[in-house]
């Protein structure tokens, strides 16, 4: 009996003095940062570092800007950098930083039904969504695409969700790939940000084509920020402020930019300072 005592404490013991195998991570980020696929390729990278584990909660912007705000992630990746610096200046977030961007584009039918091709910008593009009344599906969900779009919106005087305009604008609240998706089955225009477009295209058999984009208005700036520890105490800053490091560092940065779709299309651009 004694021998079995000594075991127990022994294994007790032994367990007890072991440290963490690994630590967990939330991280709060945009559908599109998941959807491309982007964040398979490079968090293993990171793990295998550190031996932290980095869990994602995959929402629209807007939803991951406020699931940090409540302390429900320890640290956001998005792309609405006038939101995120809104939110720094509030205190809510600390430690923000460039990380990539890409940039967003009008996707449509393939035959192009209102020859948005070779329009010039693309508030001059939703005008003539507009006044066609050809359908247009807004992802409506407060993400920084949904943003992006508002933005556009607003530079053709046009409010899609007047009486006078309404019938063809239609809002669904879902993440970019199943937007993309909606437009599909409806023969609609949709904005999308390239890095989505490009990694799911194939995949999702999208009969769909880029009728515009290189309009400098559709920079899709990514940043990522720290949930400040003096707001909510449970959060990991520690092992937040190893990710951001890391992501912003050149081996982050190098990863990035290392991931391609498989025709060679780099997806996001590194911009870290």
């Amino acid at each position: 009996m004694l021998r079995i005592i000594a075991l127990a404490f022994l294994v007790l013991q032994f367990t007890i003095s072991q440290p963490d195998a690994e630590t967990r991570i939330r991280c709060a980020s945009t559908t599109s940062t998941q959807n491309s696929g982007l964040f398979d390729y490079i968090l293993p990278i990171f793990e295998k570092k550190t031996v932290i584990k980095v869990d994602v909660i995959a929402a629209g912007t807007g939803a991951a800007i406020e699931i940090g705000k409540r302390g429900d992630a320890d640290v956001v990746i998005v792309h609405a950098k006038e939101q995120e610096l809104k939110a720094v200046e509030e205190g809510y977030f600390v430690e923000r930083h460039d990380v990539m961007y890409n940039d967003f584009i009008i996707i449509g039918p393939s035959n192009d039904p209102i020859k948005i091709n070779g329009t010039k910008s693309a508030a001059e593009a939703f005008r003539k969504i507009a006044v066609s009344a050809y359908p247009f599906i807004s992802r409506g969900d407060k993400s920084g695409t949904h943003t992006k779009e508002l933005s556009i919106w607003k530079k053709t005087g046009i409010d899609p969700k007047s009486s006078e305009w309404f019938l063809w604008y239609m809002e669904v609240g879902q993440g970019m790939e199943k937007t993309q998706r909606i437009a599909n089955e409806k023969r609609a225009y949709t904005l999308t940000d390239r890095g989505t477009w490009l990694a799911t295209k194939d995949k999702d058999k999208l009969e769909m084509i880029i009728v515009l984009e290189g309009d400098p208005i559709m920079f899709n700036q990514y940043g990522v920020m720290a949930v400040n520890p003096e707001r909510h105490k449970h959060v990991k800053y520690k092992e937040v402020m190893q990710f951001i490091n890391w992501i912003i560092s050149k081996e982050g940065q190098d990863a990035i930019a290392s991931f391609k779709d498989k025709n060679e299309n780099q997806l996001f651009i590194p911009n870290a300072k």
